[in-house]
């Protein structure tokens, strides 16, 4: 018989989102503190969140700067109230599970002021939806932010925030974090594009051709080497 989560387990996902919230400011994604990263965990009282806190530096964050609560918002523990965009957070991991990482990342604020999605212009952007789409703006911690991302995530593991930064999913923290830096470099290769003359996209059929390539070959995964 499997013995049941205990408070240990409370400590490793604080202890990651933490260390990713480290990450993401390390990267260049985060600065100060805006933005923010959730993670869906098998806790003690069943299906628990950690999350970071509002107002903590996320270059400088620890487990104390990380909130465990309920899928309904309800704090279970930690001294600090969770961040303001916490309804975005839960939206997502009630729906997929896994990670959330919100930052505001420079080139893809940048590129959502100009337009309303960000294009394929590169396959490996397949690995987050394709083209990424930009919600429209809404004031930050808003339930209206909340539905605008959740409607930008659809079939998407990754969203833009129109003046305001993405959102990318994982499984987890680690890809959460890998999907936001992949965002993150998709968009700079497009404005960089864009300061030449008009970036030419990847077609649907160019894209289904990259897919059917990728899944025939286990393209991006390691694999034994041939004799």
């Amino acid at each position: 018989m499997t013995a049941p989560p205990s408070d240990d387990s409370r400590s490793r996902a604080c202890h990651d989102v933490a260390e990713t919230g480290r990450r993401l400011a390390a990267a260049g994604l985060v600065i100060g503190t805006a933005g923010n990263v959730s993670l869906r965990f098998d806790g003690p009282s069943g299906p628990e969140v950690a999350i970071t806190a509002t107002g903590v530096v996320l270059a400088d964050l620890d487990p104390a700067g990380v909130s465990v609560l309920d899928l309904d918002g309800r704090r279970l523990a930690g001294d600090l109230a969770p961040t303001s965009e916490l309804e975005l957070h839960l939206d997502a991991l009630r729906e997929r599970g896994g990670a959330v990482v919100h930052t505001h990342s420079p080139a893809a604020t940048a590129v959502s002021l100009v337009v309303d999605e960000l294009p394929c212009v590169h396959y490996q952007q397949l690995a987050i939806g394709g083209a990424i789409r930009v919600a429209p703006f809404e004031v930050f911690g808003s339930p209206e932010l909340a539905a605008a991302v959740r409607a930008a995530l659809a079939g998407k593991q990754a969203a833009i925030l129109a003046n305001h930064g993405t959102v990318a999913l994982g499984s987890d923290l680690r890809k959460a974090a890998d999907n936001a830096l992949l965002l993150e470099w998709a968009a700079d290769l497009y404005a960089r594009a864009a300061a030449i003359g008009t970036p030419r996209a990847l077609s649907e059929a160019q894209q289904v051709s990259v897919i059917e390539v990728a899944l025939a070959t286990g393209y991006g995964a390691p694999r034994a080497a041939g004799p």
